[in-house]
């Protein structure tokens, strides 16, 4: 992945050792959202003026993609200043049939291939994407708005097989439900296509609004941005942009878990407790407390320290799924009992027997947790088994007595930027083996 990405260098190791009972603190700058660049680094395909993302994080997931990218023919820029990482994406020349299948196995995001290149192209050829083992997050939803705009999409050997000779053209689509990539993958189709579209149900969450934004400084015309149905006027001629990658709310919950979690005091730069949306009320009454200053948010402990809650998953405004696995890390060393329903992902619990192995206290009922706070878990070997769940056993292993060695940090690596280099600086005791 070197070429595709220069700043790429991951650590050497296989597994991460904690040592718990640090206290974090000091200033965490918060990153581009993971959520965001990706489709937007999709979206450049759109022209063949140059695209400009700043405040790109530097992470595994944005360093498979720009392999993508490169193998279908764009050209990548990099450059770094003090705002963080910049990428220049020129994709003067697409070339459809040049799709890696190796690299779209490796993240779910690769779909949103599917509505650039038949809006560019008019063809693609996409085996189906691989990524995190959470549940099975079928792309039905991203079919049924293609066709609806003129595709026609076959499925063989696990090869999805789209073509639009005569281009896509604009439809009235209702998602049965408030899918992101299916909002994502119709919204970027939608800008070259024929005549209007308008997505119903469409999600709400910011990656959306931000790359609607984005797409409106490229000539894009889309109203409703931000609410329920997005209306956009295709077929218009679009340029470059410059746009700047906004601020990653999963590590915003994150690091605030983190800060509470460890008695600690991170100023979280960058951050804004909007984005959080129902979590942030949800945290604070969990003991997270989040204090609004000119650079951001401080996050610490509440005087009454970490107290049991219950939350459900849910579209935005509602609490994010990405957030589920931190709070349980940092719940189950709540006092009394917590609930946590999982309603997204039907395979987004396979973090309880790692947390377990830590002593956590979790009994599951189909689609919720139920936990009882222990005082204190204890360091064990575990192993992350998607982004989300890699970083709450890592939460976890910071406020354990002990010693955990995480494995599994490929997951690490795909949502989190220089993970061990920025705890260290906060006072952890970590190094990767």
């Amino acid at each position: 992945m070197r070429d595709a990405a220069p700043w790429w260098r991951p650590d050497p190791g296989e597994s991460l050792c904690i040592e718990g009972g640090h206290r974090l603190s000091g200033a965490w700058r918060v990153g581009g959202a993971k959520n965001a660049v990706l489709p937007l680094m999709v979206a450049a395909l759109l022209t063949p003026h140059l695209v400009t993302l700043r405040r790109v994080p530097a992470i595994l997931d944005v360093a498979v993609l720009s392999g993508l990218l490169r193998r279908l023919g764009a050209g990548l820029a990099w450059s770094q200043d003090a705002a963080g990482l910049s990428l220049t994406i020129c994709a003067d020349t697409v070339r459809p049939r040049d799709v890696d299948a190796e690299l779209v196995a490796r993240m779910r995001a690769s779909v949103l291939l599917l509505g650039a290149l038949l809006a560019r192209c008019g063809e693609a050829r996409l085996p189906m994407p691989g990524g995190d083992a959470i549940g099975l997050r079928g792309v039905d939803f991203h079919l049924a708005g293609l066709r609806a705009m003129g595709a026609t999409i076959d499925l063989i050997g696990g090869v999805i097989e789209a073509h639009a000779p005569r281009g896509l053209h604009g439809a009235a689509i209702d998602l049965p439900m408030p899918s992101v990539g299916a909002t994502e993958n119709l919204l970027i189709a939608a800008v070259l296509a024929r005549g209007t579209t308008e997505i119903r149900n469409a999600a709400r969450e910011p990656e959306v609004t931000d790359l609607a934004q984005c797409l409106v400084a490229m000539g894009a015309v889309i109203e409703g941005i931000g609410g329920p149905v997005l209306v956009i006027e295709g077929d218009r001629p679009l340029r470059g942009a410059q746009h700047a990658v906004l601020p990653d709310r999963i590590e915003i919950g994150t690091m605030a878990c983190a800060a509470a979690l460890t008695d600690g005091d991170l100023l979280l730069q960058g951050a804004d407790a909007a984005l959080l949306g129902a979590a942030g009320p949800i945290l604070a009454e969990a003991g997270v407390a989040l204090t609004p200053v000119a650079e951001g948010l401080v996050a610490r402990r509440a005087p009454g320290g970490l107290v049991g809650v219950d939350l459900r998953t849910a579209p935005f405004p509602g609490f994010a799924t990405d957030l589920q696995s931190p709070a349980m890390a940092l719940l189950a060393t709540a006092t009394g009992a917590s609930a946590i329903t999982e309603t997204i992902f039907e395979q987004r619990f396979r973090h309880v027997d790692e947390l377990r192995r830590m002593g956590a206290e979790i009994t599951l009922h189909g689609r919720t947790a139920w936990l009882r706070g222990v005082p204190r878990l204890a360091g064990a070997p575990v192993t992350g088994t998607d982004v989300r769940a890699a970083a709450a056993l890592l939460l976890a292993g910071l406020g354990a007595a002990g010693v955990t060695e995480l494995r599994g940090l490929d997951h690490l690596d795909r949502g989190h930027e220089a993970m061990v280099a920025r705890l260290l600086a906060c006072g952890a005791a970590v190094e990767r083996r």
